[in-house]
């Protein structure tokens, strides 16, 4: 047994009023593991710069998140991390948007119902990422408040505070509010979940299962 689970399966019962929390405010699953067992890899990011059109166009994702190498130093710094699991109400109905969900929304060939539908599904998940992401910097407040003084959430999906991100005077106008997403600097967030006994479908049919990470320490 590694020092980080030995101390977990200690004092595991000293972050029962912080699940509570995250539970009371509507996550409906909660697990504590070691950070060490938080699965980071190089080609996570990779991901992020073959495809993802938040790349280079938020303050919080590639490449003005601390890159992976940076992220597992700091990683080693922590013992807790927490995993967040909520339930979202955006949902794809259509077999054909579920595979190519950003085809649908700015193909222009791609038929209007098609597009309308996808359009809806990334609002309604704007919306449930900016809910979830707020209880996540509660939570993350409420451990600092206790004591756990680095606590840091991560964001579900890249930044939707604002329409159009201010990277042009790479400023947030939401710092205090601003974090960044799991995948951003690494993280392997299936895996993670995966071996930590939680279920998560990725990809997803019909309805995405958000999880959130936080580091405690």
């Amino acid at each position: 047994m590694t020092k980080a689970h030995s101390i977990l399966n200690k004092k595991e019962s000293q972050f029962d009023f912080l699940e509570k929390f995250a539970l009371d405010s509507g996550a409906i699953e909660v697990k504590i593991i070691p950070a060490e067992n938080v699965v980071v890899e190089d080609r996570v990011v990779l991901k992020c710069i073959s495809g993802c059109p938040s790349y280079k166009k938020k303050l919080n994702c590639p490449p003005y998140a601390p890159t992976v190498d940076e992220f597992r130093k700091m990683l080693k710094d922590y013992r807790f991390a927490m995993l967040v699991k909520f339930k979202s109400n955006a949902e794809i109905k259509n077999e054909e948007v579920a595979r190519s969900l950003l085809r649908c929304q700015y193909d222009e060939e791609i038929p209007t119902p098609l597009k309308e539908e996808a359009t809806k599904f990334m609002d309604d998940w704007k919306k449930n990422n900016r809910k979830f992401n707020q209880i996540v910097l509660e939570i993350e407040k409420t451990a600092f408040n206790k004591g756990f003084t680095f606590a840091v959430g991560f964001s579900i999906g890249s930044c939707s505070l604002c329409e159009k991100c201010s990277i042009e005077n790479k400023v947030c106008i939401y710092p205090s509010m601003i974090r960044f997403p799991e995948h951003a600097v690494g993280v392997n967030m299936k895996r993670t979940v995966q071996e930590a006994g939680m279920t998560i479908s990725f990809p997803f049919e019909k309805i995405p299962d958000p999880v959130a990470l936080l580091l405690i320490d």
